[in-house]
């Protein structure tokens, strides 16, 4: 079993992607984020969110589902900080791959990892205390039918919490900004700004929306992470897409681009 929150002493790659404000994160091993990462740095992402969740008011062994977990980052963190069992639920990365990983963490005792569509989760009514997704959500949760059935599985006054890419402000029209055009995506258009996902929330009638809201100078961090990753990985895709990345973060500043956190609480 490795010892992924044992820090290296004197060693830059570790000093490189510490983060004042993120030292549950800091803990981690630099080399183990950057191996599994799917995009900015999740670690960062969640523990952003946790606060405004109120991950800490958990109770030991609360019940918590992790959708779209990638490789299972996220789950391990909640695991190991929070003390909770986690259903690390993802359809990209297949739950064998996963039970390596967690395994190797020391957690496989608290995180079951299942293979999972967002839209054909197979658990029962009220399963769990608290829903997680971070850097997942966007993808499916602009569906003005998703949240209602999403939240059937969280138990009465159960929070979901989210942290999605975002827009600054809501882009008018068929075009994005013409200095994102070279980088912008089709999927890019299911990013929207915190009043968007607030109203989106609220007209649900699903959740108690606590929180929506931007997190300044965001774009800074992913930026930074883009560049650690291209410069660290060892795999070509993974470093191309991350040199693309932190080219089109460059050219915005923060213009257009960063991240939302979304918290509901169950009606």
């Amino acid at each position: 079993m490795s010892d992924i929150t044992s820090r290296t002493s004197n060693d830059p790659l570790t000093d490189r992607v510490s983060h004042p404000g993120y030292p549950r994160s800091n803990g981690y091993d630099a080399r183990w984020t950057i191996d599994n990462q799917m995009g900015p740095h999740a670690l960062w992402l969640l523990e952003w969110l946790a606060p405004a969740l109120g991950l800490d008011t958990l109770n030991p062994g609360s019940r918590v589902l992790d959708l779209g977990c990638g490789r299972a980052m996220t789950s391990v963190f909640l695991a190991k900080e929070y003390d909770v069992q986690v259903t690390a639920a993802d359809l990209w990365v297949k739950p064998d791959d996963n039970a390596g990983r967690i395994a190797e963490a020391g957690v496989a005792d608290r995180v079951l990892p299942v293979f999972a569509e967002a839209h054909d989760l197979p658990f029962g009514e009220s399963s769990f205390d608290t829903i997680v997704s971070i850097d997942a959500y966007q993808y499916f949760g602009t569906d003005d039918l998703y949240l209602p059935r999403l939240t059937r599985l969280l138990k009465p006054g159960g929070r979901i919490g989210v942290v999605v890419p975002a827009l600054r402000e809501e882009i008018e029209g068929v075009e994005p900004p013409e200095h994102l055009k070279p980088y912008w995506e089709p999927d890019f258009w299911c990013f929207h700004t915190a009043a968007w996902w607030r109203r989106h929330w609220t007209r649900s009638a699903a959740v108690e929306v606590e929180t929506a809201d931007w997190l300044e100078d965001g774009w800074r961090d992913w930026l930074h992470w883009c560049e650690v990753v291209a410069e660290e990985h060892t795999d070509e895709w993974h470093i191309r897409m991350a040199r693309q990345c932190a080219e089109m973060l460059r050219l915005d500043r923060g213009a257009t681009l960063g991240f939302v956190r979304v918290v509901g609480r169950r009606s």
